[in-house]
């Protein structure tokens, strides 16, 4: 009589690949599903977010559910006033931009002198900074985009649209110099901080992420260790 043959173990090799394999599916699912990476190469939204912040965008916030019972599982919260949110620009869908809300569609939003006004109501903006004190008026022709900077408006947001700001307001390109932004191209919610170093501006917009990871580790006598792990308003 035969004895049972027993069944091989799996070697080692085999299991770490195994291993690596289920890791790296798991991980390309969330990198393209659930969050994305995102560095802040300006200070448009300075104080808030600063350029050197590496940020987790949490991409589920604001998508439409696919599957069935998707909304209720991972439930889904309609745009704000308020929140700061990733999104494709719509001048270049290829670039990312991050910016806040600030009238939602249907709203009229103005700006008088630096002061924002959603249907002819001032708003607070506790996160708002403004570096330059000087005001341009409407009839100063001259300086057009410092015109739109600090007087803008009234126009209403069309639907489907809302209107977003940095909240660096003297040194930020946003709604008011290319218009209103597409509900559908919002990619997500900032989420948190996972790094952050004193990095100089725009260093690096035209670096890749293998670079970017190689840069954090030399610039680690640089990092801001107060803001990592930060979680994002």
């Amino acid at each position: 009589m035969d004895k049972e043959k027993k069944p091989r173990d799996k070697s080692v090799v085999r299991e770490y690949f195994e291993l690596i394999t289920e890791t790296a599916v798991f991980v390309f699912f969330v990198m393209t599903f659930v969050v994305q990476a995102f560095q802040i190469p300006t200070g448009s939204m300075e104080p808030t977010l600063l350029v050197g912040d590496f940020l987790l965008v949490n991409k589920l916030a604001y998508t439409r559910p696919v599957l069935p019972l998707e909304d209720t599982i991972l439930p889904r919260r309609p745009i704000e006033r308020g929140q700061i949110v990733v999104f494709k620009w719509p001048k270049d869908l290829t670039k990312d931009f991050v910016k806040r809300v600030i009238a939602l569609e249907g709203e009229t939003v103005e700006i008088k002198d630096k002061q924002v006004l959603i249907n002819d109501q001032p708003i607070e903006e506790v996160y708002k900074v403004h570096n330059d004190s000087q005001v341009f008026a409407k009839a100063d022709f001259y300086h057009y985009d410092d015109v739109i900077r600090d007087n803008y408006g009234p126009v209403t947001v069309p639907p489907g649209h809302c209107f977003v700001m940095g909240d660096n307001r003297d040194n930020s390109a946003d709604s008011r110099y290319w218009g209103f932004l597409p509900t559908d191209d919002v990619k997500g919610k900032p989420w948190v901080i996972y790094f952050s170093y004193q990095a100089e501006r725009d260093a690096w917009q035209k670096t890749g992420f293998q670079d970017r990871m190689k840069k954090i580790v030399s610039f680690l006598p640089k990092a801001r260790w107060g803001r990592i792990l930060r979680i994002i308003d």
